[in-house]
């Protein structure tokens, strides 16, 4: 099904934010693994694999549209040095992803395509989701302290995205 070109460009905007988000949260999970931050490392893990499924879904609207997925274009991964930064920096991609999702959404409807507003409703609620997650982070370091933040963030090293080695 031929799809509108103002559409295949918002979804192919999605992509590359999830497309960054897969990279960034994947190399937090491993930096904060190895600091021994186990439970924090699967968080960023499992946004990592999320994020894989929303860069599936919307490959395959891509491809459903007739569309040509932009596989190669990325933001700047913006990784962390330090926890925080680390929560900072996913925010931050977070809420570009939001802003795209919402934009996208406005075109799909001028279009007419209520597939792909659809799809990029449920992926904007999952980026809200990220969203909420990392204000509230921030918000629990402020109150607790960077230390006791880090502290609750040990858990087992048996979690996924630890290496081979770990486990």
């Amino acid at each position: 099904m031929k799809g509108s070109e103002k559409v295949i460009d918002a979804l192919n905007g999605g992509l590359t934010i999830e497309l960054t988000a897969i990279n960034l949260y994947f190399i937090h999970a491993k930096m904060c693994n190895d600091w021994g931050l186990f439970e924090l490392g699967k968080h960023f893990y499992e946004e990592s694999m999320e994020e894989m499924v929303h860069a599936e879904k919307v490959i395959d609207r891509i491809l459903f549209l007739e569309g040509v997925p932009e596989i190669a274009r990325y933001h700047t991964i913006k990784v962390g040095k330090t926890p925080e930064e680390q929560i900072a920096n996913g925010l931050e991609l977070e809420m570009v992803g939001q802003r795209a999702y919402n934009e996208g959404i406005k075109v799909a409807v001028e279009e007419g395509d209520n597939g792909t507003r659809d799809l990029m409703s449920r992926l904007l609620i999952e980026t809200e989701e990220s969203v909420d997650w990392a204000e509230a982070q921030q918000e629990l370091i402020k109150m607790i302290g960077l230390q006791n933040y880090l502290q609750q963030r040990t858990g087992s090293i048996s979690n996924p995205g630890a290496s081979d080695g770990e486990a």
